[in-house]
């Protein structure tokens, strides 16, 4: 008299039903978190703006050189080399902006200049 659990095929379907489910719920929690992203005024501020990589790179200069370097090589902090790569925009606009990262300071620029920096850091 065998359990219904431990026989192979029944194992197997609910082991696909649980991944299905994991799935599934990943997919919607990462929709979810993108409408909340865009649903933030300011990051939308930011987003609707073309940057200058110009004004972008004075901006890195004046505030974020110190410690990512002049080439954004790393220095204190990491290298920011391809980080537009690694990061989406609303996540490097979080980085900026959050404090989240200590020693990373808290830094709100006005949309602007956070559209140019995003076009700057795109460049490296």
């Amino acid at each position: 008299m065998d359990n219904q659990i431990t026989q192979p095929k029944i194992l197997i379907q609910r082991i696909v039903v649980v991944a299905l489910a994991i799935l599934l719920a990943s997919i919607l929690g990462i929709f979810a978190v993108r409408a909340i992203r865009t649903s933030d005024p300011y990051v939308k501020s930011v987003l609707s703006l073309t940057g200058n990589p110009v004004q972008g790179n004075a901006i890195f200069q004046i505030n974020c050189a110190g410690c990512h370097g002049w080439q954004a090589d790393g220095r204190v902090g990491p290298s920011l080399q391809g980080v537009s790569k690694r990061k989406s925009s609303y996540r490097l606009i979080h980085q900026v902006i959050s404090g989240d990262t200590p020693p990373m300071p808290k830094f709100q620029p006005n949309p602007q200049e956070m559209a140019d920096l995003l076009s700057y850091l795109e460049t490296l």
